[in-house]
């Protein structure tokens, strides 16, 4: 085979990769709308249709999430592969800045000191900015379990949380503490799947629903 013909444009890799997915999911889908094109953008970033029973949102996710964005808000991620999956140029256009506070000195120092994981040391450090933001957990099971205490507490109310640890320690058991509490929308995946790069898909794809409803 020609290496030409092995030459595609990267924006039509992603309609590809769409199209395919569209028709591997008929309808009727278990997602639409926006939502659709959240667990779409999440299956073409792991290839995993497994997810399509899987997901689950809040009903508020959505609007929350593109409302948030659109305002400009504040993305923080509780690792740096989440962080730089969520491309700056993107959230540049929104007004959105990306911060992952695990390696920050203070938290660093206090992890050591008092033996607790800098995942959770982090959610503390962030709690004060969290507020109407957007919290972003694809990685460590004890940062979600972290936040949701932060919000029992009345420290922080998230706009939203996208909640994806995986894993086989907690994980499973984190994200159906946050399904199953109604204070903040969130976005997860049920049971041990998830991670930094489907974290990070679903903030993308929420970044484009915002830019195309301020194009209007």
């Amino acid at each position: 085979m020609s290496n030409n013909h092995l030459t595609v444009e990267p924006g039509e890799i992603e309609n590809k990769s769409f199209a395919i997915i569209e028709s591997e999911v008929p309808e009727p889908r278990p997602f639409q709308g926006e939502e659709w094109q959240v667990v779409r953008r999440m299956i073409h970033a792991t290839a995993d249709f497994e997810l399509l029973s899987l997901v689950k949102f809040h009903p508020d996710a959505v609007k929350t999430g593109t409302t948030a964005l659109k305002s400009g808000c504040l993305i923080v991620t509780d690792t740096e592969m989440a962080r730089t999956g969520i491309p700056a140029r993107r959230m540049e256009r929104l007004g959105c800045q990306v911060k992952c506070y695990m390696n920050d000195p203070a938290v660093i120092d206090r992890a050591s000191k008092e033996g607790l994981t800098r995942a959770a040391v982090a959610v503390d450090h962030a709690a004060s900015r969290l507020t109407n933001n957007i919290c972003v957990i694809g990685n460590a099971p004890t940062a979600l379990l972290r936040v949701l205490e932060v919000i029992r507490k009345g420290q922080c109310k998230p706009a939203l949380i996208v909640g994806m640890p995986v894993g086989f320690v907690n994980a499973k058991e984190s994200k159906e503490l946050l399904a199953s509490q109604s204070r903040v929308p969130f976005i997860t995946i049920m049971g041990r799947k998830g991670g930094s790069a489907l974290a990070a898909s679903v903030v993308n794809q929420l970044a484009e629903l915002a830019l195309e409803q301020e194009k209007g």
